[in-house]
């Protein structure tokens, strides 16, 4: 728990000098107006043919579906459109208070969703340094991830991947590290994060976090990211442990919270 008091107070110091940073990028940003072809060609990053099998059985949305599942996730993307606009954010980070509550799925999805917006373009990186399983849902034989950016000198053009999805790039993870909230606020990492974050004006950058109350990864990112989704499971998340999550991220503005494998709900989730 001291661990986590002192990953608090030097993200409060760090939020405040990134605050001022980014008012020059955001002056930048207001002024350019984003164009968009009618068709993407990838060309520093590789174009994946994925199978459609093994994204149905990992529950991930495919194709131009008009499934329950589908039209949940498009209100959930309205949702996040309208706050990322209001407040002119565009990295969001996605957590939950402990583990299986489903917020890889759940970044997978709203990911691509948000991606069949034609107004911007969409990164997701898997920064579960501890546990990562973003490529899980899309390779079944281990790729490289962004492990063999940070120790092993690997491109990013060799990592990142279009799944089949127009305006969508993954960075996945791969071999896990131990030392994980170090590597995150590592010079390497702060460098990647900012490149991406600001590089087109047009880019939403989602962040599929560890649990909050696992280890202080999160806290220890937090000064790196406009805003964070918590994401619950029915029956999985104690209420002691959602009110410990939000007084974490007390020093952040949550986006909204996510209520996965809801009874209530037919397509097992919903947004508030």
């Amino acid at each position: 728990m001291e661990k986590i008091k002192q990953a608090l107070e030097r993200a409060r110091d760090l939020r405040t000098s990134m605050k001022r940073s980014d008012n020059s990028h955001i002056a930048s940003q207001q002024t350019a107006e984003p164009e968009f072809p009618t068709k993407i060609t990838y060309t520093k990053t590789k174009s994946v043919e994925i199978s459609k099998d093994l994204l149905r059985a990992k529950r991930v949305i495919v194709g131009d579906t008009n499934d329950l599942i589908s039209d949940q996730y498009k209100v959930l993307r309205t949702h996040v459109l309208q706050r990322l606009k209001a407040n002119q954010w565009n990295s969001l980070a996605i957590t939950s208070p402990n583990e299986e509550c489903g917020k890889t799925i759940t970044a997978i999805n709203l990911a691509i969703s948000l991606a069949r917006e034609v107004n911007h373009t969409v990164l997701l990186v898997d920064l579960d340094l501890r546990r990562p399983s973003i490529q899980q849902y899309f390779f079944q034989d281990e790729q490289p991830g962004i492990s063999d950016y940070l120790t092993d000198g690997m491109e990013l053009s060799e990592i990142m991947f279009n799944p089949g999805v127009e305006r969508l790039v993954i960075l996945p993870g791969s071999k896990p590290f131990s030392n994980s909230s170090e590597m995150l606020s590592s010079p390497k990492m702060v460098k990647l994060v900012e490149e991406i974050k600001h590089r087109y004006p047009n880019r939403i950058v989602l962040f599929d976090m560890p649990p909050l109350l696992s280890c202080d990864d999160v806290i220890a990112f937090l000064p790196y990211v406009d805003t964070a989704m918590i994401i619950v499971a029915e029956g999985g998340t104690r209420k002691v442990d959602l009110k410990r999550a939000n007084e974490l991220l007390s020093n952040i503005e949550i986006i909204g919270t996510v209520l996965n494998k809801s009874k209530d709900n037919n397509a097992g989730y919903s947004y508030y």
